[in-house]
């Protein structure tokens, strides 16, 4: 079978342990999903070589004048909670060896100062958007959306000189076929993935798996995370579509599954630890 999916059993440690929840696993491919939080199933993943993420943005959605009703994707932005910002604590230097996380202007502050704080280097960069939405609101127009790409030693950015430019240039997808309010185009995940250093990367804050997708089509190892079950049987179909494998619908997420443990992940053979 092309994809298998399972319900991953809590910690069976002591009487006094932590219950945490089960997260169910879909394996597709080179890719390993995780259907739940990501502040509680990353960190039980151990060391990982690169973490590619989207995590919500910390903004006001509200306003937008004559143009909010062109604006609709803010209101689902808003009603799925990704306008409430991300506790940085996620990104942990210990645990992985390069991070990319994209942010809104007012993120940008805070998230420097952490990630110089915590990794070797970092490099403020940006996707500069060819068809921006046609207003400003009393502020500029948002024809750009800024990531950060820091590292430690050992793992800065990958792939030729003229892969190295720390902007990217795409328009933006209006009307999301995926379902999704903020997904992001191939060509920005396929520069951000050759830039990345590493044979497995991780997404934390999956969605419908646009990071999954270009890693894999780039010959990587992927693991996401998503909570949301719909945006989770997306990426997975999608997943599953960029290999070649055979669709096989919304895993099912019944809890009387046989389950799997969740594996501790170490360095590919190569790399450092």
């Amino acid at each position: 079978m092309n994809i298998a999916t399972s319900a991953a059993p809590a910690n069976a440690g002591s009487a006094d342990a932590i219950a945490l929840p089960t997260p169910t696993v879909a394996i597709i491919g080179a890719g390993t999903l995780y259907l739940g939080d990501c502040y509680e199933i990353l960190p039980r993943l151990g060391w990982l070589p690169a973490l590619v993420m989207d995590p919500p943005y910390a903004f006001n959605t509200s306003g937008g004048g004559s143009f909010r009703e062109q604006r609709g994707h803010t209101d689902q932005i808003a009603a799925e909670g990704l306008d409430q910002g991300f506790d940085h604590s996620i990104i942990n230097p210990l645990l992985c060896g390069s991070v990319v996380v994209f942010c809104h202007n007012d993120q940008v502050p805070e998230l420097s100062a952490y990630l110089k704080g915590s990794f070797s280097r970092s490099a403020l960069c940006m996707w500069i958007k060819t068809n921006p939405m046609p207003m400003a609101n009393k502020h500029y127009v948002a024809d750009g959306e800024i990531y950060f790409h820091a590292w430690n030693h050992g793992f800065h950015p990958q792939g030729e000189l003229a892969d190295k430019k720390r902007h990217v240039c795409s328009q933006v997808g209006r009307g999301s076929k995926f379902g999704h309010p903020t997904v992001k185009p191939d060509h920005v995940m396929n520069k951000i993935i050759t830039n990345v250093s590493g044979s497995t990367i991780c997404d934390p804050f999956m969605g419908t798996g646009s990071t999954g997708v270009a890693a894999v089509r780039a010959g990587r190892a992927f693991i996401g995370i998503e909570k949301n079950p719909i945006h989770f049987a997306t990426a997975c179909a999608r997943l599953a579509a960029a290999q070649g494998l055979e669709p096989a619908g919304v895993p099912t997420l019944s809890p009387d599954q046989q389950g799997r443990p969740l594996s501790i992940l170490t360095p590919a053979q190569g790399e450092p630890k």
